[in-house]
């Protein structure tokens, strides 16, 4: 099916609502098919995680999409910590086969030296470039990320795309890819991500641009009742 949408998310149990959320979002707006591709570490058969940094589960198995589309075709990886706020065909649409992939080029300083859990958010060259990537998964340039490959790559290698000429690297508007927190407020983005910490989170639960979630939010669980005792085994502000 040529129209349909391949979208493989990053997902980490830490905040499972925000995978759900991101996957509400993309619904409520698609004039596509879509088919959601959950990034679960445990199911990538024959990739062994040897990589002791990264603030998330899909750090690195983000750049796997080719080999999980058998380097065919185009996929969509995003981060789980977004919402998407216009038709995810319309970034589909987006695709140029001259280029190998095509990101948000980012140049920004972070606001905070610390995110969501604690976690160390330094600055560095082609910060969240790789937060959303519009994947060519069949150019040849790409057929080198292997589970081996990316196994034995490090962060600045994979997360700059080093193993491509710059010229490869095409350029999505910054519409498909906003920072909250860290850009000013936009409320027409296309694409907002809660880079620093999703709304799902105690500290972040009110930050910039949160209203955005909430509302996919309660369309996500939409038809439980929430006054319910056991409603806050299902979602509430982690610590």
């Amino acid at each position: 099916m040529n129209d349909l949408v391949k979208l493989v998310v990053g997902f980490d149990a830490r905040e499972t609502i925000a995978y759900h959320v991101f996957c509400q979002s993309v619904l409520e707006k698609t004039s596509l098919p879509v088919s959601f591709l959950p990034l679960v570490e445990q199911s990538l058969d024959g990739y062994r995680e040897n990589h002791q940094d990264g603030s998330n589960r899909f750090t690195y198995t983000r750049f796997l999409t080719p080999f999980l589309m058998n380097f065919e075709g185009w996929a969509i990886f995003a981060d789980g910590d977004m919402v998407c706020r216009r038709d995810i065909a319309e970034l589909w649409k987006l695709r140029d086969s001259s280029k190998a992939l095509q990101v948000v080029k980012h140049d920004y300083l972070t606001k905070s030296s610390t995110k969501y859990l604690g976690n160390k958010n330094e600055n560095y060259p082609r910060k969240n470039w790789s937060s959303v990537i519009l994947w060519n998964c069949g150019h040849p340039e790409n057929r080198c990320l292997t589970p081996d490959f990316v196994s034995s790559k490090n962060g600045s290698f994979l997360h700059r795309f080093q193993w491509l000429a710059d010229a490869l690297i095409g350029e999505l508007d910054k519409e498909w890819n906003w920072l909250a927190i860290e850009y000013d407020d936009n409320p027409s983005a296309n694409l907002i991500h809660y880079t620093l910490g999703t709304p799902c989170f105690r500290d972040y639960w009110d930050c910039a641009s949160s209203e955005h979630w909430h509302q996919v939010l309660a369309n996500t669980l939409n038809g439980i009742d929430v006054t319910d005792p056991l409603f806050e085994s299902v979602v509430r502000p982690t610590k």
